[in-house]
């Protein structure tokens, strides 16, 4: 069945909210899951993290960075038109439960997916504190949303264009090392969860070895063909042992993902990517693409 779009707003140069109609997915969805998008019958399968989902109304919605030939195929679609496939919730859900205070750190396109995880810490009693990171000012989004839903909420730009001029990870550091001179107000900071790029995450998990009692939690978004355990493709090294991100994840433990070999993996098919979408943007020229 055709799952039709029935909003979309460009949340952040380039990247786009979009809401689908897909009341089964919606009533089935939980935080930190994700779907598998086929736009047309013979595009490609994209994994995108659920950015937000509404039960009773029956639509999920996404937030979609216009990269490739296949992100950017779908990102040409306007409300009212349909995307052939919309399979979901996949992945396990965020181990979501009471620990006191949880860190929600987003970094750019990354910032989405944090949303529907503010909504899910807060409902099982966490004090929930929210940093988002981007490039520069024009790549943020969602700021009053994140505002609206945290307890405490910082923004961070790496060119200081708004809000702390850095890295997210200033922020969690600041927070961690205030809790640790006693100079804290609130339950214990327990967890600290990241969704973002794999360098983020991975200088993030590096970050928390000078904090042993703090767990540190990844959302990995590798290669994916199926996304439910088939192909293989996600393989990503965790703990020495060898996980599919798209049924084992896509949350894993940061400490024990081996990321060198999850960014290595994500460069596989770079050349054929580039190239694919190179020759999509020489048929769209003009605004007329072949598709449409």
């Amino acid at each position: 069945m055709p799952f039709k779009i029935l909003e979309k707003e460009e949340l952040a140069t380039g990247v786009f909210k979009m809401v689908i109609e897909a009341s089964d997915v919606a009533k089935a969805a939980r935080a930190g899951q994700f779907v598998m998008v086929r736009t047309f019958a013979d595009s490609e399968r994209i994994p995108l993290t659920i950015a937000d989902y509404d039960a009773k109304a029956g639509t999920v919605t996404m937030a979609v960075q216009a990269l490739g030939k296949g992100t950017k195929e779908l990102t040409k679609l306007i409300p009212d038109d349909s995307i052939a496939d919309f399979v979901g919730p996949l992945g396990t859900p965020a181990d979501v439960k009471k620990i006191g205070t949880v860190i929600l750190v987003g970094g750019g396109v990354g910032i989405a997916p944090v949303y529907p995880q503010i909504r899910a810490y807060k409902e099982a009693g966490n004090r929930v504190i929210s940093i988002i990171g981007a490039r520069n000012e024009g790549l943020l989004m969602m700021e009053k949303e994140f505002a609206a839903e945290s307890d405490e909420f910082y923004v961070t730009t790496d060119d200081g264009s708004k809000g702390h001029h850095g890295f997210v990870t200033d922020i969690v550091k600041q927070l961690l090392d205030k809790e640790r001179a006693g100079e804290y107000d609130g339950p214990k900071i327990g967890r600290v969860v990241v969704i973002g790029p794999p360098i983020l995450m991975k200088v993030a998990t590096n970050m928390m070895a000078a904090y042993p009692d703090v767990e540190i939690i990844v959302s990995i978004n590798s290669m994916m063909v199926d996304g439910t355990g088939m192909c293989g493709g996600c393989r990503v090294i965790v703990g020495g042992v060898p996980k599919f991100a798209c049924v084992d994840g896509p949350e894993f433990d940061g400490r024990l993902v081996d990321f060198d070999t999850v960014m290595n993996r994500l460069m596989i098919y770079k050349k054929e990517e580039m190239d694919a979408s190179k020759k999509y943007d020489e048929e769209c020229e003009g605004g007329v693409c072949s598709k449409l």
